[in-house]
């Protein structure tokens, strides 16, 4: 007769590394579930009076956005909205030549380093005649790995202005550097961050505008969502961002 005695101690060894298995393989999905987690980024855009009362329509066309995670360069120069100094009295930020570009491009005409560029599914125009009085327009929303950002940027494309009265208007973009809004703001877990882009016209001297960043009119909301996230397309609806549990204004 074969003695079938269990071996004890292979026994216990076997069982010990099926155990440790498993329990490596809880910590791992455990861990790929917190490299996971997301939130909800939405970009909405506004516009203040300044001088938005001289037009009939002023349509804006935005590509995509630029985000600035720790340790990024924005590549803007003149147009950032940290000093809350959008304009001289004529219009110009000193930085700009006769035609609207910046003086200098970015050293060897590189990119700046760090920042992330989204670029829309399709481009999102906004009207900011219409966009007065606290009204916004939502461009993009979308699922994003939760994290800490410094700023965010606009690619804004083209500006096409019909003054009253029916002329048309030269609007200059600030050079090749992006909008540049400097307001620090968080993507968290299982919540939608709503991030207001303040812009708006400014007359210059020599009779054209130039858009420019609002530093005051930057706003941050945080909505507690229930996980759902945006389906990274910009949409035709408005929004006033009055549903906000926490609110941030830069």
């Amino acid at each position: 007769m074969t003695d079938r005695t269990p071996d004890l101690d292979a026994l216990d060894r076997r069982t010990y590394l099926q155990a440790t298995g498993a329990a490596a393989l809880g910590v791992s999905g455990l861990a790929g579930c917190v490299g996971r987690a997301t939130g909800t980024l939405a970009t909405a855009v506004t516009d203040q009076p300044a001088d938005i009362g001289d037009f009939e329509s002023l349509v804006v066309t935005v590509e995509g956005i630029w985000l600035g995670p720790e340790g990024a360069e924005s590549g803007a120069d003149g147009n950032e909205t940290d000093d809350g100094n959008a304009t001289n009295a004529d219009g110009t930020d000193g930085n700009e030549t006769d035609d609207g570009s910046d003086g200098e491009d970015d050293e060897e005409g590189g990119e700046p380093s760090g920042r992330e560029y989204l670029e829309f599914d399709e481009a999102q125009e906004a009207d900011l005649v219409r966009l007065q009085n606290g009204e916004t327009k939502l461009i993009d929303e979308r699922e994003l790995s939760v994290g800490t950002y410094r700023f965010l940027q606009l690619d804004v494309s083209n500006a096409d202005g019909t003054l009253e009265g029916g002329d048309e208007a030269a609007v200059d973009l600030p050079g090749n550097a992006p909008l540049t809004f400097n307001a620090g703001f968080d993507v968290r877990e299982n919540t939608r961050t709503v991030f207001t882009a303040d812009f708006a016209p400014v007359r210059r001297g020599n009779g054209r505008y130039l858009l420019r960043p609002v530093p005051s009119g930057i706003e941050v909301d945080y909505e507690e969502t229930d996980g759902e996230s945006g389906d990274g397309n910009g949409t035709d609806d408005d929004t006033d961002g009055t549903n906000a549990s926490d609110d941030e204004t830069a």
